[in-house]
């Protein structure tokens, strides 16, 4: 499992009862006997193995997770477990499961890639609001990963005050990567002509020809789709707002219908100025990075003029 300097130094000194200041010193000493050809974390993961340390099976919070982590071993609470889907790309198929994970320091979205992990769930042999114990977990663009080599199972550990609300960072465009849930301040600075479809209404798949792929042939429901462009100095994106979301600025779907209407609100869209939170992935249409709106504030100049003091 791989933490950064300040966790290892930490954990090393709690389970060695010796001071962090004592732990970095044999830090600096084990780097300065092999002339600076490890890094300093490699040098805390050496003083560790020799006193006996080892961090294989330990458990991990929420909020220590960080990019790139592997064999992660953590418990917590699934507080939204999404349905299971199916997918066939480049000749591959297969299913992919979702939940959230939550402890009592933050939630994690978790991905799940092996069947036998999957058929738990599609089996109800583990269920939404349950308590699991993950090994051999995965940090992957903000997301914990869970491969064949992983395991997941109902844990007796029940943890209070689990976090539910999805924690956020405040990011510039140009520092978004696929994955992230992030908060940015920007103008919407170019509004496109909207764009409707048909749904299930059962499962809010997208219908084609009256058709759904799990309900068969259905009435569907019409939808609308808004793209806009953000900008906020650093980089611009092209970012989506659905049904649920159009009330954010202040639209109805029944006006996106009317192209007056539509226009009049377009001009008073064009330049607002807020704070976007967003979650970035990837348009496999055009291979590029979109953002989607979940939710905006807008800026309080009171607040701003106070943080800046």
């Amino acid at each position: 499992m791989l933490y950064n300097y300040s966790q290892l130094i930490e954990k090393i000194s709690k389970s060695s009862g010796l001071s962090n200041e004592e732990v970095d010193r044999r830090v600096e000493a084990k780097c300065a006997k092999l002339s600076g050809l490890i890094s300093k974390e490699g040098a805390a993961q050496i003083i560790a193995s020799e006193l006996g340390i080892s961090f294989e099976k330990e458990k991990i919070k929420v909020n220590e997770l960080a990019s790139g982590m592997k064999r992660v071993n953590i418990v917590g609470k699934i507080v939204k477990l999404n349905p299971v889907k199916e997918y066939n790309k480049n000749g591959k198929s297969g299913k992919i499961g979702s939940m959230t994970l939550a402890d009592d320091t933050g939630n994690i979205r978790t991905v799940l890639w092996d069947t036998n992990h999957i058929s738990l769930f599609e089996d109800s042999k583990i269920k939404e609001n349950d308590f699991v114990e993950i090994s051999n977990g995965a940090i992957r663009n903000d997301e914990l990963h869970l491969s064949g080599f992983s395991d997941i199972k109902l844990s007796k550990d029940v943890i209070e005050n689990v976090i539910v609300e999805r924690k956020t960072v405040e990011k510039t465009i140009f520092e978004l990567r696929s994955g992230d849930n992030a908060k940015v301040r920007a103008f919407i600075v170019q509004v496109f002509e909207p764009r409707f479809f048909e749904v299930c209404p059962e499962c809010n798949k997208k219908a084609v020809n009256a058709h759904c792929e799990t309900h068969g042939t259905i009435a569907p429901v019409k939808r609308a789709l808004l793209s806009v462009v953000l900008d906020d100095g650093t980089e611009n994106i092209r970012a989506v707002l659905f049904s649920d979301q159009l009330k954010l600025l202040g639209l109805e779907e029944s006006e996106l219908e009317n192209f007056d209407k539509f226009i009049a609100k377009k001009q008073e869209i064009i330049g607002l100025e807020a704070y976007f939170t967003v979650s970035a992935r990837n348009n496999k249409l055009f291979n590029t990075m979109e953002v989607i709106i979940n939710n905006l504030e807008k800026l309080n100049m009171e607040s701003l003029i106070s943080n800046l003091r």
